[in-house]
Formats: structure tokens, C-alpha cells, sequence
């Protein structure tokens, strides 16, 4: 069975629950595994509308579940993959306040690419957007990631929906500004790389990092220098820097490396698979950005303490 995936925009309370319940409903007469993550106060208020019609649903605080895009998709998966062969019918309202223009558009790209992992699911989900909560843009990238719109109670092919590969086109094209100045510098020259893992945990220590987030960025930094040692064009090089309350540690190198959009992103079947490390680099740090151009590649990994 195919994905269906949509969303609608509400403003108020009483509108939200007004297009939720339906579809909630027709989840649960069709003896449909229904998931509804929901931010506050949307998610007291539904259960309180739903009483103990909804004592069967699996609730979560969408402030919880939403923390990080690529981790999110890991649970989502887990979720469905739990409950197979029933079908999920998921209320998903993910959280837009609080995040830097830069997580904002992973979390976009996170909406698209819910249409590739859970392509041939059969999971049903509803995205709600509350107009007066969700800034502008997040809005209109809504109507480029989700195929159907729910408007006036009934569900329509949104035209204005463009494919993943596309999207996720679109967001790598976004300005790299390059380190700063004062940027920590390694030179990666060999493929012994303990002088590279302890420079960044000096730095990680330095910045109060603590012990597990500095040892998941060491971890993530070694696996994205040891690919461009393997598949890189020297001179290549490892920056760190402090940003507010995120250390910075970018690796680049002179090739000009053109992955597919989704590499990374994508829940792989076995560590053998191509884009395995990328995706285990996603998981260990708070964002990872993969920029190429005419002066090289480069991975930047942020990891706030």
C-alpha cells in the first residue's frame, strides 16, 4: 500500500480538533495502529475531546519526539515497523519555534523525505500547521513537501508538491559561509587519524562539551574524515570553531563530491550499505550540512552543549 501523507492548516484550537478527529476516528474503526504526536496545548485538549474513545491511541508530546530530523524518522520507522502488518494512521505535529533558519531546513527536508522512507508503508499520516504559531515559510515549504492537502474536510492533490530528490536539491544549494579566521585548523595528511580524534576532543573539552556529546562528535568527525581520505582530493583539512552554544567542526577537501540529496537521510538495511556512515554521522551529532561548489566539499557538524 501506498503512503498517504497530508496536511492542513488551522488556526485555533477548535479548528484543529475539528479536522483531527475524523481522522483519528477512521483510523480506529478501520482497526488502524493510530499515533498521535501533538504539542501543547493541542495534545491536552484532544485528549480531553477524545475521553476514553481514544484510551487506544498512542499519544506523545510532540516537544519530545521532535528533536532531532534524522532521529525522528529512525522512530517513526520503529514505530510502523512495530506494529506491521497493520497499518498506522499517525497524527504528526512536528514543533517550528526555537529552531535556527538552518534546523528549520532540516526539518523541511525531514517532511519531504517522510514521502521516500515510508513510500510503500501504507501508513496514513496528517500533518497539522497552525498559522498562527508557524512562521511564513515554513507554511509555504508545507505545499512543496506533502502530496495531499486537507482543505474543507476533504483531501486533495496538492499541485504545488515537488519530489524529495528535488527538494533536497534545493536545500543544499543554501549559502556555506565559510570558518572564521580564528577557526582551529588540522591538516589531515595521513590515515592515522588519533592525532585528528584527539585534536577535536581537546577542542570539544575546551568548548564544555559533555563526555558523550564530545565523544559522538569525535566519533562522527573520524567516520566523515576517513571518507575523504577514501573518496577526497587533497589538500584537505578539519576547522573547529564556537558558535554561541554549538561547536562547529567542518572537514573539507578539494573534490567535487555531487551525493544524491537523500545520502544520509535514508534508514539503511545493514552497515553495508552505501550512505551507512553518513547516517550514523547524522544520528551522533545535533546537524550535519554537506555543502560542494567549485573550491570543494565540505561537512560541517554542529554539537551544542
Amino acid at each position: 500500500m501506498k503512503l498517504e501523507h497530508r496536511a492542513f492548516e488551522y488556526a485555533g484550537t477548535g479548528a484543529f480538533l475539528a479536522s483531527v478527529e475524523p481522522f483519528l476516528r477512521s483510523g480506529l474503526e478501520a482497526g488502524e495502529a493510530v499515533v498521535a504526536v501533538v504539542r501543547e496545548p493541542n495534545l491536552g485538549a484532544l485528549r480531553d475531546h477524545l475521553g476514553s474513545d481514544g484510551a487506544s491511541i498512542e499519544f506523545w508530546p510532540a516537544e519530545e519526539f521532535y528533536l532531532h530530523p534524522v532521529r525522528t524518522l529512525k522512530d517513526y520507522q520503529r514505530i510502523v515497523a512495530s506494529h506491521a502488518p497493520r497499518r498506522v494512521c499517525a497524527l504528526a505535529e512536528p514543533v517550528w519555534q526555537g529552531w535556527t533558519p538552518r534546523q528549520l531546513l532540516e526539518w523541511n527536508r525531514y517532511e519531504s523525505l517522510i514521502n521516500v522512507v515510508f513510500e510503500g508503508s501504507g501508513a496514513r499520516a496528517l500533518c497539522p500547521y497552525d498559522r498562527r504559531a508557524a512562521p511564513a515559510h515554513v507554511l509555504d515549504q508545507a505545499r512543496r513537501t506533502h502530496p495531499l492537502f486537507l482543505r474543507d474536510g476533504d483531501t486533495r492533490w496538492n499541485a504545488d508538491f515537488v519530489d524529495p530528490v528535488t527538494f533536497g536539491t534545493g536545500c543544499d544549494r543554501q549559502r556555506r559561509f565559510p570558518p572564521p579566521r580564528d577557526a582551529d585548523y588540522f591538516a589531515i595528511e595521513d590515515a592515522d587519524l588519533h592525532r585528528l580524534r584527539a585534536f577535536v576532543a581537546g577542542r570539544a573539552a575546551a568548548h564544555g562539551l559533555d563526555r558523550r556529546a564530545a565523544q559522538n562528535l569525535v566519533t562522527a568527525a573520524n567516520e566523515v574524515a576517513a571518507n575523504a581520505l577514501r573518496h577526497g582530493t587533497p589538500p584537505m583539512g578539519l576547522w573547529t570553531w564556537p558558535d554561541g552554544p554549538d561547536l562547529i567542526c567542518e572537514i573539507g577537501d578539494h573534490g567535487l563530491w555531487r551525493p544524491s540529496p537523500l545520502t544520509g537521510f535514508i534508514p539503511p538495511e545493514s552497515a553495508l550499505d552505501r550512505g551507512f556512515g553518513l547516517w550514523t554521522v547524522r544520528l551522533l551529532v545535533d546537524l550535519m550540512e554537506v555543502r560542494a561548489g567549485w573550491n570543494g566539499t565540505f561537512v560541517r557538524m554542529h554539537m551544542r552543549k
